[in-house]
């Protein structure tokens, strides 16, 4: 028997290096700082209020392959718009056609986006001729044309509500194309603060291409993308391992909304929630079908409401990129009011994703009692209204949206006055409104005895009234809830609905549907009410003292503590009765 010659053992394969633990923190955190420092420079830079003051925009990194990286959190409300978005546009224009230097524009609303007040400029990144990935920012603009100031008014297709923009090279070697701009201010009311808008956001994207390029510069190409590579996968083991904590089984609700701003007909979503073996699936095929009206939502749209849910019942370190995106599975029916095809109007489709985000809520609240919130305001309450500035002479156009109650949970009350959910625009002082546009703000306080009772009590309502002197503008309203209440929970009672009104407190006032544009007459005053928030647990659970104290702060009346709460409070001290309340809660019980 011949001797065996052993055959020459294989190469050995090259081991990838170890991530490491620190620098893998620090690249994470940097990427976030930039997004966010892209943000601070949109702030700081843009004119309108909408932007500088109340900080309606985002920001994010893609890689070259198109996957969500970092994203700040100005506005939770683009979670899901962002993501989609920014992919569609460079796919359809051509990632090989853009430079250094160049920014593409859109706010196509069938190209992946939303409404088309928020215009994304999108900018390559580039390192020693190789495309690195994107940075990205969208704004709300206060005017994009159409058929009302604001571009927010009632419609029944996608041409009434504005300029659509598909992907085009707005920014073309760092500098803005003239041609573009020029084209784009003779179609926006208000051109001079649109135009600041517009050179906010190509500051942010420059700015945050040069932030990328340094980060790359100080860690080298091929270790920047392959911590990348690893936290898209640590984000996905960590929102698998978080969905696997909830419990099995098949979770449904459903809403209406008050109509469609066209009709009066009310507008039904239903939503099944499906949790099995760590995924989670949401269904809305049941949702009603897409109306000639402004009361549709883009994909993209209902998209943000879902994801922006499925974020707050996990961890709030686990970070929101592509990791956490292709897990979640939503199952929508195109032509729906959730799936609108073109050329539905879209103008309310974030009143759609809103009370998405509550009816999400209360499906999952048998599932997760301590995780959920009662009915929030449910409504973004967008306002805006416009025309002919008598002290300048020159057309002017305002936007804002207006906070209300937030729903209670098992363990605390809901917060008083706030941008619920995906909203995190801030507030517009009266001040600044007053001394920069060409309206009086009547009236600005909490509404008494909006709240949701309940053991935990939701948050009060806004009410903030308008008036113009001296001239008599357009106004639109896009907002909801003054027909169907924010429900509570677990026991807790509704909250008052919200109320528009026209010319109130006088013998011609008149009630407004929550969807209506409308001009007004000199001296009209629009009240804008907005809702609480539901409450949890039955109000004779609430502690008397926390009655008390609500009652002598105002935001409910001794009348409504015993009737509602069975608390006694002496009108004239505001003090608590502590033996009438044991003996009127004893009578109750």
């Amino acid at each position: 028997m011949g001797r065996m010659t052993p055959s020459p053992a294989p190469p050995t394969p090259a081991l990838a290096p170890a991530i490491d633990p620190v620098r893998f923190e620090v690249i994470r955190h940097a990427l976030l700082a930039i997004t966010e420092e892209m943000g601070a420079t949109l702030r700081r830079a843009a004119y309108s209020t909408n932007i500088k003051t109340r900080g309606d925009f985002s920001c994010a990194f893609f890689d070259a392959e198109l996957r969500t990286i970092a994203q700040a959190f100005a506005q939770p409300s683009h979670l899901g718009s962002l993501a989609h978005i920014v992919p569609r546009a460079i796919r359809t224009y051509g990632a090989e056609r853009l430079a250094p230097g160049d920014g593409i524009l859109i706010n196509d609303p069938y190209l992946g986006g939303v409404h088309l007040n928020d215009i994304t400029l999108i900018t390559p990144v580039f390192h020693e001729g190789a495309r690195l990935g994107y940075v990205a920012n969208i704004a709300h603009h206060v005017d994009v044309g159409g058929g009302a100031p604001g571009s927010i008014g009632v419609s029944s297709e996608i041409y009434q509500e504005g300029l659509v923009i598909p992907p085009v090279r707005f920014v073309r070697a760092g500098h803005i194309d003239p041609d573009i701009f020029a084209l784009i201010r003779s179609n926006f009311r208000g051109t001079r603060e649109i135009s600041g808008d517009f050179r906010a956001q190509t500051a942010a994207n420059r700015l945050g291409a040069l932030r990328i390029a340094a980060l790359v510069a100080q860690h080298g190409v091929d270790t920047l993308a392959r911590y990348l590579d690893e936290l898209l996968r640590y984000t996905e083991r960590r929102t698998r391992a978080a969905f696997a904590e909830f419990p099995d089984g098949r979770f449904s609700a459903e809403t209406f909304m008050d109509g469609d701003g066209v009709t009066d007909q009310p507008v039904r979503l239903a939503a099944t929630v499906t949790i099995e073996r760590g995924r989670l699936s949401v269904d809305l095929t049941d949702c009603d079908e897409q109306r000639p009206s402004p009361t549709n939502a883009t994909s993209s749209q209902t998209y943000s409401g879902v994801v922006y849910v499925l974020k707050c019942l996990i961890d709030p370190d686990i970070p929101v990129n592509d990791g956490f995106y292709r897990l979640i599975d939503i199952r929508s029916r195109a032509g729906s009011v959730v799936h609108a095809q073109h050329p539905a109007a879209v103008a309310a489709g974030w009143e759609i994703a809103m009370q998405l985000c509550d009816l999400l809520f209360r499906a999952l609240a048998p599932a997760l009692p301590d995780r959920v919130v009662a009915g929030t305001k449910g409504c973004v309450c967008n306002i805006a209204f416009g025309g002919m500035n008598p002290a300048s002479g020159e057309y002017f156009t305002y936007y804002e949206t207006i906070a209300g109650g937030y729903g209670a949970t098992l363990t605390t009350d809901g917060m008083d006055a706030v941008q619920a959910h995906f909203q995190n625009t801030e507030n517009a002082p009266v001040e600044e409104t007053e001394a920069n546009y060409p309206v009086r703000i009547l009236r600005y306080e909490l509404i008494e005895n909006s709240e949701g009772a309940g053991r935990h009590r939701g948050g009060l309502g806004v009410r903030r009234d308008y008036t113009f002197p001296g001239h008599a503008p357009s106004f639109s309203i896009l907002s909801d809830k003054a027909r169907f209440a924010p429900w509570g929970l677990f026991g807790g009672q509704d909250a008052r609905p919200a109320k528009y009104v026209l010319n109130p407190e006088t013998p011609h006032a008149r009630e407004l549907p929550s969807k209506v544009t409308f001009q007004l007459a000199p001296g009209d005053v629009v009240s804008v009410q907005t809702p609480g928030g539901g409450g949890t647990q039955t109000p004779l659970e609430r502690p008397a003292e926390s009655v008390a104290h609500d009652a002598a702060l105002g935001k409910i009346s001794t009348a409504r503590a015993r009737a509602v709460y069975g608390v006694v409070v002496s009108p004239a001290t505001q003090a608590l009765d502590a033996p009438a309340t044991a003996a009127e809660r004893a009578r109750r019980a």
